[in-house]
C-alpha cells in the first residue's frame, strides 16, 4: 500500500501549493478542461464503449453510459462551477464582542477529499471541478465498472492542470482495482484525507461505517418517497409520479415507494398504478391495492418498503393520512429525498416539517434532487447526514470556515 500513501503526501503537498493559486487560474484550468472534453468527445466514448463492453451488471448501464448529450452536459456543469464566485475567503459573518474584539468568520478550503464511488463518470469531471474551484484536492477510487472512463476524464483534467502549471497532484485517480484498497483509505490515511465521500449502494456506505476513521459526508442510498395525499389533483400527479420514477430510474433521486391515501385508492390510485404498468413499470402492492388488481400484482413485503431497486420496479403502499405516510418515511426512509403531492395546507405543512429527509418536496418529481437543479453546477454528492452540509454538495458545501479574532493589545480580565 506505499503507493496509496505517496498519492495522499502528494496530494498534501499539491493542497498547500493551492493556497498561492490566484482564482483567476483556477478559472483558467476549468476552461481548458472543458475545451479539452470539447476536443476529445470521440476518445471518451471510445473508453466508455470498453467498459459498457465488460459490464456485467446490466442494471448498471444508465449510470455508466456516455454518448454525446451526457457529455455536453458534462461540459454545462463545469461551465457553471467555472461561473461560480470564489467561495474561499468570503467573510460569511462580523460582529464585535466582549471587550471589544474585533470576530470575523471566514470561509476557508477543507483540504484532501476522498471519494468512493460506483459506475458514474461523470462523478470524475463533476468532482475534479468542485474540488479545484473550492480550494480543495481530491483523491478518487471509482468503480471498476466506469475504469476506463473515469481515467480519461481524470487525465485530461490533470493536463489541464499541468498546462496552467499548477501541481498536477490537485487530482490523483487510484488505478488499482483491489477492494482491500478501499479499506486502506478508510483506515489507515486520515493523516492524508479530510473528508472521505461515498457513493454508492448500501454496502459501499455500510463498509465506510465499518472502517472509516475520517470524517465522511454521508451519501446513503436513495429510498425516495412520495405520498399522494387524499387532497390533491389526479393530472399533476400521475404526471409528476411517473416522472418520479420512470425518466430515469437509476438515478438516487428515482421515487422507489408511493404511499397512497386509502380514501383515494379506489379512484387516483388505481389509474395512477395502472399508468406506471402501461409505461413498463412493475409495481409490488400491498393487500388493500392489490385487492382492486383481483391481486394480480406482486406482493409487496417489508424487504420492499427497504429497497432501493435503481430499476423500472415500485413498491405501493396504502396508509390511512399525512400522519402514518411519514411515520413509514421516518422507518424505511434513507433521509434522502421524500415528496408530498397535496393541495391541502395544514396536510402539506405537517408532512414537510416531519419527515427527517435531506431534500423535502411538495409537488414535484424527486429527481430534481440533484446538484445542477439546485443551481449548483453539480454536485460531489447528495449528503444524507444530519450535520451539514446536507443535501447537494456543491462548491459552496465544500468550504469549512474559521473565526479570525482582532484588537489593539486587548487582554483578557481575571
Amino acid at each position: 500500500m506505499k503507493n496509496i500513501i505517496n498519492i495522499g503526501k502528494n496530494s498534501r503537498k499539491a493542497f498547500r501549493s493551492l493556497s498561492h493559486v490566484h482564482h483567476d487560474k483556477i478559472k483558467k484550468v476549468l476552461k481548458d478542461y472543458i475545451f479539452l472534453i470539447e476536443k476529445n468527445k470521440s476518445k471518451i466514448i471510445k473508453e466508455n464503449l470498453k467498459d459498457i463492453r465488460q459490464l456485467k451488471r446490466r442494471n448498471l448501464l444508465d449510470r455508466l453510459k456516455l454518448d454525446n448529450k451526457r457529455i455536453n452536459g458534462i461540459i454545462n456543469s463545469i461551465k457553471e462551477i467555472r461561473n461560480f464566485k470564489n467561495p474561499i475567503g468570503k467573510i460569511l459573518d462580523q460582529w464585535s464582542g466582549k471587550n471589544k474584539l474585533n470576530i470575523k468568520k471566514i470561509s476557508t478550503s477543507i483540504g484532501v477529499i476522498g471519494i468512493i464511488y460506483e459506475s458514474r463518470p461523470n462523478v470524475t469531471a463533476d468532482v475534479a471541478a468542485l474540488c479545484l474551484k473550492s480550494g480543495n484536492c481530491a483523491i478518487l477510487r471509482g468503480g471498476s465498472e466506469a475504469f476506463n472512463s473515469n481515467k480519461i476524464l481524470a487525465n485530461l483534467f490533470r493536463k489541464a492542470l499541468k498546462k496552467n502549471k499548477l501541481d498536477q497532484n490537485c487530482l490523483q485517480i487510484i488505478e488499482n482495482k483491489n477492494r482491500r484498497i478501499v479499506n486502506f483509505l478508510l483506515s489507515k490515511m486520515s493523516r492524508y484525507i479530510d473528508v472521505i465521500v461515498p457513493r454508492g449502494g448500501r454496502g459501499l456506505v455500510s463498509k465506510v461505517q465499518k472502517y472509516s476513521k475520517i470524517h465522511v459526508i454521508g451519501h446513503l442510498e436513495g429510498n425516495c418517497h412520495i405520498y399522494l395525499d387524499n387532497k390533491s389533483s389526479l393530472k399533476m400527479a400521475k404526471k409528476v409520479i411517473l416522472n418520479a420514477k420512470m425518466r430515469r430510474t437509476s438515478i438516487c433521486g428515482a421515487m422507489e415507494t408511493l404511499l397512497i391515501n386509502e380514501k383515494v385508492i379506489s379512484t387516483y390510485g388505481v389509474q395512477i398504478v395502472n399508468h406506471l404498468l402501461n409505461h413498463g413499470c412493475e409495481v409490488r402492492a400491498d393487500y388493500k391495492i392489490n385487492k382492486f388488481f383481483n391481486f394480480k400484482l406482486k406482493k409487496a413485503t417489508k424487504i420492499d418498503w427497504q429497497t432501493e431497486y435503481l430499476d423500472s420496479i415500485v413498491s405501493v403502499k396504502s396508509v390511512k393520512n399525512v400522519q402514518e405516510a411519514v411515520q413509514h418515511i421516518l422507518d424505511y426512509g434513507t433521509m434522502h429525498t421524500d415528496c408530498i403531492i397535496s393541495s391541502n395546507k395544514s396536510n402539506t405543512n405537517y408532512f414537510l416539517k416531519n419527515i427527517n429527509s435531506s431534500i423535502a418536496m411538495h409537488n414535484v418529481s424527486t429527481q430534481f434532487a440533484d446538484g445542477g437543479e439546485f443551481g449548483f453546477g453539480g454536485e460531489i454528492g447528495i449528503s444524507t447526514n444530519k450535520l451539514p452540509p446536507r443535501g447537494p454538495v456543491g462548491v459552496n458545501q465544500l468550504t469549512s470556515y474559521k473565526y479570525i479574532v482582532s484588537g489593539k493589545g486587548i487582554i483578557r480580565p481575571k
